[in-house]
């Protein structure tokens, strides 16, 4: 069996009022090459290498032979080179990066023969929502749903000028544990409000106008609750409007905060307004990218 390179980018959900929904593609990448080998091992390099590179409890490796028993077929080792850019833990797509791949090397070492759209709904099967598993598929900003194991997403590229900064504390947030925080129940006014909002940014993106992402981006059904458990997110809110910064989301579940930022030459400004702002939070790190228009790469080379 031939070699596989995988190429795939990190991912900001929600996007403020899309819960589950909505999301976009940044220019930050999880590389892996893989081949078959006696037993399996990972040379990781990058963010997070020496967890990446653990085989043991490993979320690739478990998710890739959850895949392949799922579906009646032996398990092949495999030797792994991976390279990762996606912070881990902070609301970027990791873990939806993670089982796609997993997905991708169960179809082709496993002989199971999927298409793309079908490793896309495996992946979304053992992510539980489908958001940030199309937007790093798919590529570019993307809308989507989920009616039991089927998906039906689009995708189209967002402005080029269009850039991310990514602020992030120290320490990560299980999904699980931001997820816990959100009510059973929530008021008809604050899911209309998120309604509006979820269509407006649709067509902010599609038109373009970033002048809209600020109002477009605002959100009443998971914010308010999450601010609790990801501090960053009130101190950063306000900065709407300011420096080029057109709008201020929690990226996916947290603790991460996205700033969607309109050209190269706000980033700077951005970023030290950001840090600035939420000065006395303790240690932070801030990225700035692109957002990624394009598909994630699934390549298998002789």
């Amino acid at each position: 069996m031939s070699r596989v390179r995988l190429r795939l980018p990190a991912t900001s959900a929600n996007l403020g009022p899309g819960f589950d929904t909505l999301a976009v593609a940044l220019d930050l990448f999880l590389e892996i090459e893989a081949e078959p080998a006696q037993e399996f091992s990972i040379e990781a390099s990058g963010r997070d290498s020496v967890f990446c590179g653990a085989v043991k409890n490993n979320l690739l490796l478990t998710s890739y032979r959850a895949v392949l028993e799922q579906q009646g077929r032996a398990v092949i080792p495999l030797r792994i080179r991976m390279r990762n850019q996606i912070p881990l833990g902070m609301g970027c797509g990791s873990s939806a990066a993670v089982r796609l791949a997993a997905s991708a090397l169960a179809t082709h070492f496993g002989g199971l023969g999927w298409g793309r759209e079908r490793i896309l709904t495996e992946a979304c099967r053992l992510e539980g929502h489908p958001d940030n598993a199309a937007a790093c598929w798919l590529g570019g900003f993307v809308a989507c749903a989920m009616d039991g194991d089927q998906v039906q997403a689009i995708s189209f590229a967002p402005p080029a000028e269009w850039r991310a900064v990514i602020v992030m504390p120290e320490r990560p947030l299980a999904t699980k544990v931001s997820r816990a925080v959100l009510p059973e129940l929530i008021a008809r006014t604050d899911a209309v409000a998120n309604l509006q909002r979820v269509a407006l940014l649709v067509g902010a993106f599609a038109a373009r106008r970033a002048d809209l992402l600020g109002e477009a981006m605002r959100d009443w059904i998971h914010q308010p609750y999450r601010a609790e458990v990801c501090r960053l997110l009130p101190r950063l809110l306000p900065m709407t409007g300011q420096a080029g910064i057109a709008g201020v989301a929690l990226s996916g579940a947290g603790p991460a905060v996205l700033l969607l930022v309109i050209g190269e030459e706000a980033l700077a400004e951005a970023k030290r307004l950001a840090v600035q702002a939420i000065r006395g939070e303790g240690p932070v790190e801030v990225l700035c990218c692109g957002l990624h228009p394009g598909p994630a790469q699934f390549d298998a080379a002789d």
